[in-house]
């Protein structure tokens, strides 16, 4: 960065400073935390001595969030694929199920967006098409964090709810299913072909909420990528202009994984197994009746309040699976 002609190039420029960015993100949590660790050695002998219980529990206290913070690097040091550190788009499916897996469709979608709060991660809603009753049928995110892809690309796959249904006058216990599918982002440098005569673009009215504009013009955008079936859409720009830029950014990014997958022909590593959104297929249980319990069936890890899970607090689950499979 010190070469007089480093800013010569300035795409490669920007390119060096990311990277630079990443390894001071590394260094310097590093260092933060043995200067933490390193204050409290050297403190607990003088608590020790002067016998102060309440300096000596705040040490403790000061050790646990070392340790913690030190767990959440070595989980990031899991996540080394090229891929990880990205932004994420993340959609989720309504399946078998009909208004019930609506309903779970949205409870999901408030889940993740609870857990992305939790991470300080930033979260946009790019797509929606409302149950006939409740809930979605589909929705799409855009989530923007450090190393978001890496984490999220753990959720993958479908997820099974059992409970006593809301929408049901028999008080009957219900099965729903929905499924979870994360695309990274990638950066604008990396050049995918799109045929024009591969794409077709449709424009339609957007529904839901956003505004007269939006519900009043066609801004909504779909885009199908015939040779691969790909399809991805976005209405939540007032202009269609936007919306198009959105989707093909989506789409030029489902094409590089696709792209990535085969190249390294490790299809199982990344992206996990595509399954029917049913029964037998499922990587996570979320049982509300007749007790609570959420186990995932990949890890076998499992928690008892599921409305804590439900809350967002989804760490225990992701961490499980790094440590097994990352």
């Amino acid at each position: 960065m010190e070469h007089p002609g480093f800013w010569d190039d300035n795409t490669a420029a920007q390119k060096v400073i990311s990277e630079v960015n990443q390894l001071k993100e590394w260094t310097h949590s590093y260092r933060d935390l043995k200067n933490r660790f390193e204050s409290v050695k050297e403190l607990l002998p003088e608590v020790d001595e002067a016998s102060d219980q309440l300096f000596f529990h705040q040490l403790i206290d000061e050790l646990h969030k070392v340790d913690k913070a030190l767990s959440e690097i070595e989980m990031r040091k899991m996540l080394s694929g090229e891929l990880d550190p990205k932004n994420c788009f993340l959609s989720i499916n309504a399946g078998a199920g009909g208004t019930e897996a609506c309903d779970w469709a949205l409870m999901l979608s408030r889940m993740y967006q609870r857990w992305a709060a939790k991470r300080n991660w930033k979260v946009e809603i790019l797509d929606s098409v409302d149950g006939d009753v409740a809930g979605f049928k589909s929705i799409t995110f855009k989530i923007s964090g450090p190393y978001a892809y890496g984490y999220c690309k753990v959720e993958r796959g479908v997820h099974r709810l059992v409970r006593i249904s809301p929408f049901d006058s028999n008080a009957k216990r219900h099965t729903s299913f929905a499924s979870v599918d994360i695309t990274p982002e990638i950066d604008d440098d990396i050049l995918i072909d799109i045929r024009p005569e591969d794409v077709r673009v449709d424009t339609y009215r957007a529904s839901g909420a956003g505004g007269q504009h939006v519900n009043k013009t066609d801004s909504a955008v779909r885009v199908t990528h015939e040779s691969s079936g790909i399809i991805v859409s976005c209405q939540s720009e007032r202009s269609q202009i936007q919306n198009r830029e959105t989707c093909f950014k989506m789409l030029r990014a489902k094409l590089y994984e696709k792209e990535l997958m085969e190249r390294e022909s490790k299809l199982k590593e990344i992206s996990g197994e595509k399954k029917e959104i049913a029964w037998g297929s499922q990587i996570r249980n979320y049982v509300f009746q007749p007790y609570t319990l959420v186990k995932d069936t990949r890890t076998k890890y499992e928690v008892g309040n599921v409305e804590d899970v439900m809350d967002g607090n989804l760490d225990g689950f992701i961490n499980a699976y790094l440590k097994e499979f990352g």
